[in-house]
C-alpha cells in the first residue's frame, strides 16, 4: 500500500479486477458517452440548411449539450464521491440512451426538438466527473498524472462521432448513427455493471450534497484548476463542436472534409492528453501547463489572420490541438496533488463544469461575431489573449499555491 500525498486513502494493489482493467473500462465508458454527447456537431450544417437556422441558432444547437453536460458534472462528481464509479458509470450510460434515440427519430423536425434533445443529451457529458475520482483511487500518486491522462483519451469519442455520423446518415438514413450509439451504450452499461469494481477499502461518505459542495467551493484549488481547465478543455470542446462550421465558412470545405479535419484535431489533442499527464508526473503540472498555453496563444494568433489552410492553417490548428491536449492532462495531474482524496470527485465536477462552460461560450461568440463582422479574426485573437493570460496566471498564482501546499505537507 502507498499513502496518497493528498490524503490518507490506501491505494489498492490486488483485487478482483485490477487497476488496468478498471482504467480500460472507465476510458471506454468515457469515450462512448462523449461520442453520444457530440452527435449533433457533425450534423449541424445539414440540419441548419434543412431547418433554415441562422448562424447563431446553429451555434446554439451544438452548444446546449455542452453547457448542460458541464453543469451536470457538479452534482455527478459529488454523487460519485458518495456512491462510487461502479454505480455511476452504468447509470449515466443508460440515461444517455434516451436523448440519443429521441434525436435520432424526432430531433430533426424543428429547432425546439433539437434544443430539447440536446439539453437532455448533456447527460452524456457528465460522465467525465465519474471517471477522474474512480481512476484516481485505483493508482498511487506518482502514476495518477499518466492514469488520468489515459482516461482522458476517452474524450476522443468526439472523433468517433465526427468520422462516422455523416457517413452513416448518407448510407442508411438519419436515425442510423443514433441507433448505433444507443446500442453501444446499452452494451457498455451491461458490461460495466458486471465488471466494474470500486477500489478495495473504499468508504462511502454520507455527508449531505449541499455541505460537500460548500466545502469544495471554498477550496482554492477548485477555482484555480477551474480557470485553467476552462481554457484548456474549453478550447478543445469549442473546436471539436464548432470547427466543422468554421472550416465550411472560412475555407469553403465540403461537410465530409471539414468533419475529417475536425477529427484530426481531436485525435492530436487526445494523444497529447496522456502525454501531458505523463510529463506532469515528471516535470510538474505547472511547467507542462505553461508550455501548453504558450503554444495555444501562438497558434490562435496565427490563425486569426485566416492563413492558407495548407500548410500554415493546418499547422496552427494542430499546434493548438497539441497544446490543449497537454494542458488538459496537466490540470488533472494538479487536482489530486492539491485535493484530499475524499473531495476529488467533487472538485473534479466543478473543474469539469468550468471546462465544459469554457467550451460553451466560444461557439456562441464565434457565430455571433461572424454574423456581425463576416470574419472570425476577433474570436481567434481573443483566444490568443486568454491563453497568454492563463500562462501568466499559472506562473504566478497557481505556482504560489503549489509551493504553499508543498511547504505545508513537507514535500519538495
Amino acid at each position: 500500500m502507498r499513502a496518497s500525498q493528498a490524503g490518507t486513502e490506501q491505494v489498492p494493489t490486488t483485487s478482483r479486477g485490477g487497476p488496468v482493467l478498471m482504467l480500460v473500462l472507465a476510458t471506454l465508458g468515457f469515450a462512448l458517452n462523449f461520442w453520444a454527447w457530440s452527435l449533433l456537431s457533425p450534423l449541424a450544417p445539414a440540419l441548419s440548411r434543412e431547418l433554415g437556422l441562422s448562424a447563431f441558432e446553429k451555434s446554439l444547437v451544438v452548444a446546449v449539450p455542452v453547457v448542460v453536460g458541464s453543469l451536470g458534472r457538479i452534482p455527478i462528481g459529488a454523487l460519485t464521491d458518495r456512491y462510487g464509479g461502479r454505480r455511476m458509470f452504468p447509470l449515466v450510460s443508460v440515461a444517455t440512451i434516451v436523448p440519443v434515440l429521441f434525436l435520432g427519430f424526432a430531433g430533426d423536425t424543428s429547432l425546439a426538438a433539437l434544443l430539447v434533445g440536446g439539453f437532455v443529451l448533456g447527460i452524456g457529458g457528465t460522465v467525465f466527473a465519474v471517471g477522474i475520482p474512480f481512476v484516481n483511487a485505483w493508482f498511487p500518486p506518482h502514476r495518477r498524472g499518466l492514469a488520468n491522462g489515459i482516461y482522458g483519451v476517452g474524450m476522443g469519442g468526439t472523433a468517433i462521432g465526427a468520422l462516422t455520423t455523416v457517413t452513416l446518415v448518407d448510407l442508411w438514413g438519419q436515425p442510423t448513427p443514433f441507433v448505433v450509439t444507443a446500442v453501444c451504450l446499452a452494451v457498455y452499461a451491461a458490461v460495466a455493471t458486471l465488471l466494474l469494481r470500486d477500489p478495495p477499502g473504499r468508504t462511502s461518505h454520507g455527508e449531505p450534497l449541499s455541505r460537500r459542495l460548500r466545502t469544495i467551493l471554498r477550496m482554492p484549488v477548485t477555482w484555480q484548476a477551474s480557470a485553467l481547465y476552462a481554457v484548456a478543455f474549453g478550447g478543445y470542446v469549442a473546436f471539436s463542436v464548432y470547427l466543422p462550421a468554421y472550416l465550411e465558412t472560412a475555407y469553403a470545405l465540403a461537410e465530409s472534409d471539414a468533419a475529417n479535419r475536425m477529427a484530426g484535431f481531436v485525435v492530436v489533442a487526445v494523444i497529447m492528453r496522456p502525454v501531458g499527464g505523463w510529463l506532469s508526473d515528471r516535470l510538474g503540472p505547472i511547467v507542462v501547463f505553461s508550455v501548453s498555453m504558450a503554444v495555444v496563444a501562438a497558434g490562435a494568433a496565427i490563425q486569426s489572420f485566416t492563413p492558407s489552410l495548407m500548410p500554415l492553417g493546418t499547422v496552427a490548428f494542430l499546434s493548438m490541438a497539441a497544446g490543449l491536449g497537454l494542458g488538459t492532462g496537466a490540470v488533472f495531474a494538479l487536482v489530486p496533488l492539491l485535493t484530499p482524496a475524499e473531495r476529488v470527485g467533487g472538485v473534479t465536477g466543478v473543474v469539469g463544469a468550468a471546462g465544459g462552460l469554457g467550451g460553451f461560450v466560444p461557439p456562441l461568440v464565434m457565430g455571433a461575431v461572424y454574423g456581425l463582422l463576416g470574419s472570425y479574426t476577433v474570436g481567434l485573437a481573443a483566444l490568443s489573449v486568454v491563453a497568454a493570460g492563463m500562462l501568466v496566471f499559472v506562473l504566478t498564482v497557481v505556482r504560489r499555491g503549489v509551493r504553499a501546499h508543498q511547504a505545508a505537507a513537507g514535500t519538495p
